[in-house]
């Protein structure tokens, strides 16, 4: 292998890598190589899956200190025959070839027969390096001459099979060090592997490559949702157990829903995981360490929180004398990645009590996925037969049905469970109707900023500031009577978001006959919105969300307050009331930029369902409304004239 530079600094304690407290520290590796950044969108347009997902990692690491008490490894490139132990020849020629020359003119075109893949000049770099870092870390854990690691890599590697690139992955860096273990290097007694995945999306890949395989145990905790969340299909569910030899070692928790948070995945941890990972004992641990799944992703729709990333990494390392070797898969809100992954060194490093608790209680839903999983294994593993108590598992949260996910399900209006969910994020006022003067609440809510992400005609800039300022363009039948506070936005970019554009509705007052850009708010990591974010107060928000939805801007009260903003950071989504927002009545959180939320208001999934059936109408653009649109889309710098019409063309006639 070609392997970069090696390092370590201990500056907690003396050269025997003793610590000041008399504690013998952990030989904990961390990868880093900032030639994986290379790997970027080919036109470095926004994207997910982006460079900065390992700088801020590194960063965090940095600033903490942490980097200074570990074995700092620079990027190690895989080899092709340890590649090939789990992909066919032909994918890693194909990926080897992606940056070469020769294939600049058909990257794009080889990205499109693909699912959810970008290409440039640096992906194959990245890819080799992204696995073999993987491999060289596992192999230093194995030899004893590390205790754990953590590979901060990308692309991620999951979703990659055998003989295909998809989901953000090319090679899967975890599936290929375990193989390399067992197969290549018999010598270092590495005779069973644990797999654990707790990306927020199902490990398609990994599945498959052991699927036979009884000396690799696969546990996955994942959104599944009857198949319908990315990679979709039956493969997550937990009938998949494997087959043959390897019968009972693939373990698949499939939550049903979103929203879930430290403590689902710590039941599951608890009943199902800890379990048969003492059976099952394995030699080391490999660690899948998504952190898509954290509170605050575009993608995920969950919430679990560092202080339970601590908690799981805590349990694991009660096996295989504590070998882990995390290895980056998701995690697209760099907030959250960051402040996880720092949580996740500290607990191998052992260095500190792991600080903070964990209140609430599983969702029904959750408890209903651990039994069904026990049921399903049960024979495989005896130490599930045994049924939970109903004293456990009546310590329950109501699954929700109020607050819907950023990628989830629908909502219905019951006032009981939102005010349930307020009490569980501790907000001091959670009365649902308070009333309160106008100057109180815009006093208050002026002083809170929100990036709000816009999809349709608002992303031209003159056409947005007719919600600020008053006024109307070109092709408005009526003007606008703008916001309280008409300053205007304090900052402007642009984002690329995995959500379905589509046009609907006969017309409307302001711009005639023709459809308007709705969001679907699910989350497809095969759809690719353009959205235009503008830096302003949550109570220029507020007069916006008035405006959109045909009402005046003299409420005694917001419709979207600082309690719904709590909710809506922590659960994906929240609906607002019907007869106040017809049109645009649900507020969903896109993620962060920089330490302020990402907002956007689209139309509740109730609403989308009548789009689906027809009961409302689909309809393309007014002519009008969609010159505007393309105004926003060229002015900003997103697309020629020609790119954004048919931009336009293809959501306005793509079915939902």
């Amino acid at each position: 292998m070609d392997t970069a530079v090696e390092s370590s600094v201990n500056n907690s304690g003396d050269c025997n890598g003793e610590s000041n407290n008399g504690k013998v520290q952990r030989k904990v590796g961390l990868v880093y190589d900032e030639t994986m950044c290379k790997h970027d969108t080919p036109d470095g347009e926004a994207h997910p899956e982006r460079p900065d997902r390992i700088r801020v990692i590194w960063e965090k690491l940095q600033l903490s200190g942490v980097t200074q008490r570990c074995v700092v490894l620079g990027g190690t490139k895989a080899e092709d025959k340890h590649l090939q132990l789990v992909h066919t020849t032909d994918h890693v020629n194909l990926v080897k070839s992606l940056s070469t020359k020769k294939q600049d003119d058909q990257r794009d075109r080889i990205a499109s027969l693909l699912n959810s893949i970008y290409i440039n000049g640096g992906s194959s770099e990245a890819a080799y390096l992204a696995a073999g870092s993987v491999v060289e870390v596992t192999e230093k854990v194995a030899k004893g001459e590390l205790d754990s690691g953590f590979a901060i890599v990308r692309p991620p590697g999951h979703h990659a099979e055998a003989d295909k690139a998809m989901g953000f992955c090319f090679f899967n860096n975890v599936a290929v060090a375990a193989s390399y273990l067992l197969n290549e290097r018999p010598d270092l007694g590495v005779k069973k592997i644990l797999i654990v995945d707790w990306d927020v999306h199902h490990g398609n890949g990994t599945q498959k490559m052991f699927w036979e395989d009884p000396r690799v145990l696969v546990f996955s905790v994942h959104r599944h949702e009857g198949g319908s969340f990315y990679p979709g299909g039956d493969e997550g569910d937990y009938n998949m157990v494997g087959e043959g030899p390897g019968e009972g070692f693939n373990i698949n928790v499939p939550w049903e829903q979103g929203r879930c948070g430290d403590a689902d995945y710590l039941a599951a941890w608890d009943h199902i995981f800890i379990p048969v990972a003492k059976e099952f004992n394995p030699d080391i641990i490999l660690l899948s360490a998504g952190f898509d799944a954290a509170i605050g992703d575009p993608l995920g729709g969950c919430r679990v929180t560092p202080y339970g990333y601590s908690v799981m990494l805590k349990k694991l390392m009660e096996f295989a004398q504590g070998k882990i070797v995390m290895a980056l898969e998701g995690g697209y809100n760099l907030d959250s990645t960051a402040k996880s992954s720092l949580a996740c060194v500290q607990v191998l490093l052992e260095d500190k009590p792991i600080q903070g608790s964990c209140e609430a209680m599983p969702f029904m839903s959750t408890w209903r996925v651990i039994q069904a999983v026990r049921k399903r294994l049960c024979t495989y593993w005896p130490s599930l037969a045994d049924e939970l108590s109903s004293n456990l598992i009546d310590q329950k949260t109501p699954t929700p049905i109020v607050i819907t996910s950023n990628s989830n399900s629908e909502a219905k209006d019951n006032a009981h469970e939102i005010m349930d969910q307020m009490s569980k994020l501790n907000i001091e006022n959670h009365q649902v109707d308070t009333k309160v003067s106008t100057s109180s609440w815009r006093s208050d809510l002026s002083k809170v900023d929100v990036w709000y992400a816009s999809f349709g005609s608002n992303m031209w800039k003159q056409r947005f500031l007719c919600y600020i300022e008053g006024g109307q363009v070109e092709g408005m039948t009526k003007p606008c009577v703008g916001s309280m506070d008409k300053s205007p936005p304090k900052g402007i970019t642009w984002g690329l978001y995995p959500n379905r554009l589509f046009f609907g509705r006969e017309s409307t007052n302001v711009w005639g006959q023709g459809g308007v850009a709705f969001l679907n708010p699910l989350t497809n990591l095969t759809d690719q919105t353009h959205m235009c974010l503008y830096r302003i107060t949550l109570e220029q928000f507020n007069d916006v969300l008035f405006q959109e939805n045909g009402l005046n801007v003299d409420f005694d009260s917001p419709i979207f307050d600082l309690t719904a903003l709590k909710l809506v950071e922590n659960n994906g989504s929240t609906p607002l009331e019907a007869d106040l927002a017809p049109w645009y009545g649900n507020v969903v959180c896109m993620g962060r930029e920089g330490d302020i939320p990402i907002l956007t208001m689209t139309c509740t999934l109730s609403l989308v369902e009548k789009f689906t059936s027809g009961e409302i109408p689909l309809r393309p653009p007014a002519k009008a409304y969609a010159n505007t649109f393309i105004r926003g889309l060229v002015e900003g710098g997103i697309f020629s004239e020609e790119e954004a019409e048919a931009y336009i063309d293809n959501a306005a006639s793509k079915p939902l």
